[in-house]
């Protein structure tokens, strides 16, 4: 489906929706284009990602009973920049489409007043910046004023990754926007939406914009997946600190101990992702509430490379 957002400079936004169909006749695959859906149990619930992320986990939610919407074209950036506002915003806008008028084929299907957000690395941050967390521009820059001088010393690469937009950061909040932009107590306004009731950021980025002020607007259920060697979206710097500086009270993390960044190609972490995205939203979307015990502390402990919170 491909929509334009007036109110972006007729920037395009293209969205690919999984959900649950009936299997055509004589059908042997997992994925089925165009399909038939399935109206025995709709409407389902809406989960939001980038379609990146969506080709990697929208065909075993959608067999679980949800439709997956994900915004096509969205990647990872080097360094931070404008994708930081107009990522998030893509995907709101296309909640936005998806919920006032009901995609053509899909009638009936989308329950968009239940949707939750998940992501993956670039996209993680996409998650969590639509759980409510809200941009602090005082403790960014100050973060990347005091980089070079940090101990133990951050390569400069990341430096530069995390602290090349604060050279042009008026550029930046001019491109965001005033209604973003403008508020009585120095953060910004969050970029998300009253219909995203769950959010589960895996391998997140993000920390250093937020900060422990904005981290501590998040006000609806989170769930963190963090690898603990993890070097790209660094464990302790990224998932750890924004697991324990999130404001939600019903807030959790499950550590996968040994595992690099690039777990989610790895069949068996992910395949371990899959099952606590499905357990997870269908607590918080579903109302599944035997669901709970298979994202719990007591489940996790039950795997001697999983933690729960952050691994020591």
């Amino acid at each position: 489906y491909s929509f334009v957002d007036a109110n972006r400079n007729d920037r395009k936004v293209d969205v690919i929706v999984w959900y649950p169909a009936i299997r055509p006749e004589g059908f042997t695959g997992t994925v089925a284009r165009n399909a038939a859906p399935d109206l025995s149990a709709a409407p389902y619930p809406l989960i939001l990602s980038s379609a990146k992320v969506g080709n990697l986990f929208a065909p075993h939610l959608a067999s679980h009973g949800f439709v997956v919407a994900g915004v096509d074209g969205l990647d990872y950036y080097i360094p931070w920049d404008q994708n930081l506002v107009d990522q998030p915003l893509d995907i709101l806008f296309a909640l936005n489409q998806i919920a006032s008028d009901p995609l053509e084929g899909l009638e009936g299907i989308i329950d968009a007043d239940h949707a939750g957000a998940m992501g993956y690395s670039f996209d993680g941050y996409n998650a969590l910046a639509l759980s409510g967390a809200r941009v602090d521009p005082e403790f960014y820059l100050a973060q990347c004023a005091q980089a070079p001088s940090l101990e133990p010393a951050l390569d400069s690469f990341w430096t530069s990754y995390y602290c090349t937009l604060s050279s042009d950061w008026e550029q930046f909040v001019a491109h965001a926007g005033e209604a973003l932009t403008t508020s009585e107590d120095g953060l910004w306004q969050p970029m998300t939406d009253e219909r995203i009731r769950a959010v589960m950021p895996m391998a997140p980025e993000g920390a250093w914009l937020f900060g422990e002020r904005g981290l501590a607007a998040v006000n609806r259920p989170t769930l963190i997946i963090g690898a603990t060697e993890d070097k790209d979206c660094d464990y302790h710097r990224e998932a750890a600190y924004i697991y324990e500086h999130l404001g939600a009270p019903d807030r959790a993390m499950i550590s996968f101990v040994g595992q690099g960044h690039m777990m989610v190609f790895d069949s068996d972490p992910a395949a371990r992702m899959k099952h606590f995205a499905t357990a997870f939203f269908g607590y918080h979307l579903q109302g599944r509430a035997g669901y709970a015990e298979y994202f719990s502390e007591d489940f996790v402990a039950q795997y001697d490379d999983l933690a729960w919170g952050v691994a020591p």
